[in-house]
């Protein structure tokens, strides 16, 4: 399986005048969102799978799976905050074998409200940088217009690949996806 670009965005899956649908499962540069680290460590993840194929991944976490404390703020690294929550989550990304993958935290309130698109986009710049090279990919969550949160990460996706004009990939969520049973 094969990660799909949208139809309308800019880059390099234009062949000749025509759109190609498909993408090489090798990518140089994921520049990844999730609105939680659950879309990564839940099992059959696509989102991981994806990153396992990437040369080097920047996946950012909106929203932190866990509340931190009111005067503390989670830190990109994942370390202790106090309470070994934050570290727990790190300890279970790092099981998942993924020396591409550099975790950034964001550290909105979940739910994620439709107001933080603009701190998605700034953060998503961030992790982009001032001019990307050939070969970075934008990859999201598909879109789920019933739900206010993917809304906003979806919208923030877009404007990023739009004005950066790089190729936006999306990824099966656990809503989307069908996880194999044991019996």
């Amino acid at each position: 399986m094969v990660a799909v670009p949208e139809i309308n965005a800019p880059g390099p899956a234009a062949v000749a005048g025509m759109a190609s649908p498909f993408v090489r499962a090798r990518h140089r540069r994921l520049v990844a969102i999730a609105e939680t680290s659950m879309e990564l460590l839940r099992p059959e993840s696509e989102l991981a799978r994806l990153c396992r194929d990437a040369d080097h991944v920047d996946l950012l976490i909106a929203c932190d799976d866990t509340a931190p404390d009111v005067d503390e703020e989670p830190d990109d690294e994942g370390l202790d905050d106090g309470d070994g929550m934050v570290d727990e989550v790190s300890a279970r990304i790092a099981e998942l074998g993924l020396p591409a993958l550099a975790l950034h935290r964001l550290g909105l309130g979940a739910p994620l409200a439709a107001h933080a698109e603009d701190d998605l986009v700034a953060a998503l710049s961030e992790l982009v940088g001032f001019d990307p090279e050939q070969g970075v990919y934008c990859l999201a969550p598909a879109p789920a217009p019933a739900d206010p949160a993917r809304t906003a990460v979806d919208r923030a996706a877009r404007r990023i690949a739009l004005v950066y004009g790089i190729p936006l990939l999306r990824y099966r969520c656990l809503e989307l996806s069908v996880v194999p049973s044991d019996g």
